[in-house]
């Protein structure tokens, strides 16, 4: 990809709070980690995830209910060995995440860093929020990246996100409890008016900004769809001390 190409791409993400990098991975890459990520799956590797320990709508009640053993996510990506480490930290992601950042590009192990997977039948739904509600940094400009391990759509769960969302100020009083965006009220409903789902293909990725609004429905398919998920922040910004985000250090990336 051209310096202009990531240059326009960065400017996008700024603008609306995310932007699609189409085919920043290989077939070869994709085809890959998609077999080593269903391999695992099948082989139910841990640390796992599991949709009834979420208990989001749709989830099953408990592990023991019907659907109770149907996986939500694959975690700690980047020790399931070198296929995941060498996505993670790639030249093609090290070079567009310095360009935004205009720092060196570090690693999160500790938020998403993972295998997301989106059943059917069990697979849940996933309200609106932002993924920067749980994690503590010196700094909130943080960014995620989504990589496409097949198709994705709004019909298999694929991401809906609010364009702008991730530079408004919010009250806390236009989230719920669990720091979901609540749809229920007028105000948050002229926001979710604007939702856009992005249709991915296999390679593709979503860089997304850590306070952008986003949501997925339930996977109406007949097929589990894959995602590679990471977080990344710049060297200069600090998980604080004593938090989740400093309890396992992050890995620098070469650029």
């Amino acid at each position: 990809m051209s310096a202009s190409s990531v240059a326009e791409q960065v400017a996008t993400l700024r603008d609306q709070g995310f932007v699609v990098a189409r085919q920043l991975a290989s077939p070869d890459t994709v085809k890959a980690i998609r077999a080593e990520a269903q391999r695992q799956l099948t082989e139910a590797i841990e640390p796992l995830e599991y949709e009834a320990d979420v208990q989001y709508p749709g989830a099953p009640s408990s592990r023991q209910a019907q659907g109770g053993a149907t996986a939500r996510r694959l975690l700690n990506a980047y020790d399931r060995g070198p296929l995941f480490q060498a996505w993670a930290t790639s030249p093609a992601v090290a070079e567009w995440l310095h360009t935004y950042f205009a720092d060196t590009p570090v690693l999160s192990k500790v938020h998403h860093n993972c295998v997301m997977t989106k059943h059917p039948a069990y697979g849940s739904l996933t309200g609106w929020h932002q993924d920067i509600r749980y994690w503590s940094f010196s700094d909130d400009d943080l960014v995620s990246t989504w990589l496409a391990l097949g198709q994705e759509t709004a019909d298999n769960g694929g991401l809906f996100f609010l364009p702008g969302s991730h530079a408004a100020s919010f009250s806390a009083s236009q989230f719920d409890e669990q720091k979901f965006f609540r749809s229920d009220l007028p105000e948050n409903q002229n926001w979710i008016a604007r939702a856009v789902c992005p249709e991915l293909q296999p390679g593709d990725v979503v860089f997304f900004h850590c306070r952008t609004l986003h949501a997925a429905r339930q996977n109406s398919s007949d097929q589990v769809k894959l995602s590679l998920v990471h977080t990344y922040y710049p060297q200069t910004t600090a998980p604080l001390p004593g938090t989740r985000s400093a309890s396992v250090p992050g890995v620098p990336l070469a650029t």
